[in-house]
């Protein structure tokens, strides 16, 4: 059975069908229809709705697309929905703001945008216009050009008045405190179960009975599975609960990323030691989709366009995988071997990634796409290397979107190292990626473009990295 918040009402579900998202359950199990089904992907931002969640006696409110949220993921969490914002009689500020600002007209995406203003309300104290783009990337809307939209956010952000959500804050926090996440608890319907540890050890143990399981931690991937190509998953395994698998903490040297962490609490650390790392993530997919992602899911599903991957493989991250009571910590770049294909074995899971703190190489990372903002990557590339007095000491080069695996460079690499840093060895090194990878040509690229973005990207890397004149005596300096 599990246990939340739908609003204010304690909703008691022993008997969904763990396939069921909460798109489908808020329309067709409690007669809410606000909430739209506009792409079921998470491209388009018609289902937001917000989870409210208690942090160490807060209340943290995030947006999230319904379309690709199970329903165990309700666990322990407050459902709000555009039903709920209207207090007796009074729109909600954020109502009104769209009202007032002509910021509707077909009206399908209306819902979806005022919980996701509602929810940046929640997070901001001020108006802010990138911060405002970041929260409304995930939502579209072909009507109204988007510029009353951003008035209706300025106004909601600018005249914000305290509402019936702050007044039962208290409350709410009591009340889902008293939903304490229990060992062994599970959701079964329709002969399909979907099981809810909370810990480690007791994951380690689920997985081992049930290595046919599949592991749920965000779901924004694996729910396509149902959403898309209407596949029935008949053994789940939600991470959402296992707090070990969430923290994010910082020793010397290192960072180590609970495999469950979302994507958005990943964000502060990795922007604060690799600002380009953050700058990658801001432009992975939307809002809805960074706050329930995750580092871990990303990196299992062995896409060979993922975002993160190269990134990590050029920090030289690793991963810690365990199977039971046993771990094992290896190279990212080891953990994948062909197209979705990877080193992991039965009942085995990913727990944490661990990434080395910056040393005196210099990180940069690029992702080319068709769109700027909410689209996947025709080829993705990071690079950290090491210069002492115009020498190249070191050099890490991986890439997305060239081969069947996120993969290093290593003729490039070896093209670089021991070279003056200059422009013929840069064009030698360029040379050498055609050793590394034969990319292949689809609807986002062809091989030959990918192969000329990936060498021009090495270009970049080389002007950004010596138009600073102090670069080189900065690095030298730095070493000694």
């Amino acid at each position: 059975m599990i246990q939340f918040l739908l609003n204010q009402e304690l909703r008691q579900e022993d008997n969904l069908d763990p396939n069921l998202t909460v798109l489908n359950y808020l329309r067709n199990e409690r007669n809410k229809t606000g909430t739209k089904e506009g792409c079921a992907s998470g491209d388009c931002g018609a289902c937001s709705v917000v989870l409210a969640e208690d942090i160490n006696g807060d209340l943290r409110y995030r947006s999230v697309n319904a379309c690709l949220t199970f329903v165990s993921a309700l666990h322990g969490k407050q459902l709000i929905t555009v039903e709920d914002l209207k207090h007796q009689q009074n729109l909600h500020s954020t109502q009104q703001a769209m009202a007032d600002c002509h910021g509707s007209q077909c009206g399908f995406c209306t819902p979806g945008f005022v919980m996701s203003l509602f929810a940046l309300q929640k997070n901001t104290e001020q108006y802010d216009q990138a911060q405002t783009s970041e929260a409304l990337a995930g939502n579209l809307c072909r009507c109204t050009g988007y510029r009353p939209i951003y008035e209706a956010a300025k106004q909601s952000c600018e005249n914000q008045q305290s509402d019936h959500f702050d007044a039962q804050a208290a409350q709410t926090i009591a009340r889902l405190k008293a939903i304490k996440p229990l060992s062994n608890t599970q959701l079964t319907g329709k002969n399909r179960h979907v099981y809810l540890p909370t810990s480690t050890q007791e994951l380690a143990e689920r997985y081992l009975q049930h290595p046919d399981a599949h592991l749920l931690a965000g779901g924004t991937d694996l729910a396509l599975e149902v959403t898309q190509f209407h596949r029935t998953l008949d053994k789940l395994i939600y991470l959402g609960n296992v707090s070990e698998m969430k923290q994010i903490t910082e020793t010397d040297g290192m960072i180590e990323i609970g495999a469950a962490a979302p994507l958005t609490d990943c964000y502060s650390i990795l922007s604060k030691h690799y600002p380009d790392f953050g700058d990658l993530l801001h432009r992975f997919a939307s809002l809805q989709i960074r706050n329930q992602g995750t580092l871990g899911g990303n990196i299992a599903n062995a896409s060979p366009i993922g975002d993160s991957p190269p990134l990590l493989i050029a920090l030289d991250a690793k991963v810690q995988l365990r199977q039971g009571d046993k771990t094992r910590l290896i190279p990212l770049e080891d953990y994948f071997l062909d197209y979705k294909k990877t080193v992991r074995q039965s009942s085995e899971f990913i727990e944490k990634i661990l990434v080395p703190t910056p040393n005196l190489a210099t990180f940069k990372a690029y992702k080319v796409s068709k769109r700027l903002d909410d689209d996947i990557s025709a080829v993705c590339a990071a690079m950290n290397i090491e210069i002492q007095a115009g020498q190249v000491v070191s050099a890490r080069l991986a890439f997305g979107g060239m081969a069947a695996i996120p993969k290093r460079a290593s003729h490039c690499e070896q093209a670089l190292v021991g070279q003056a840093w200059t422009q013929a060895t840069i064009e030698a090194a360029c040379g050498a990626l055609a050793l590394d990878f034969t990319p292949l040509s689809d609807f986002r690229a062809s091989k030959e473009y990918r192969q000329l973005v990936a060498q021009n990207l090495l270009r970049k890397y080389f002007i950004e990295t010596t138009s600073n004149p102090d670069y080189l005596i900065t690095r030298v300096t730095a070493h000694v």
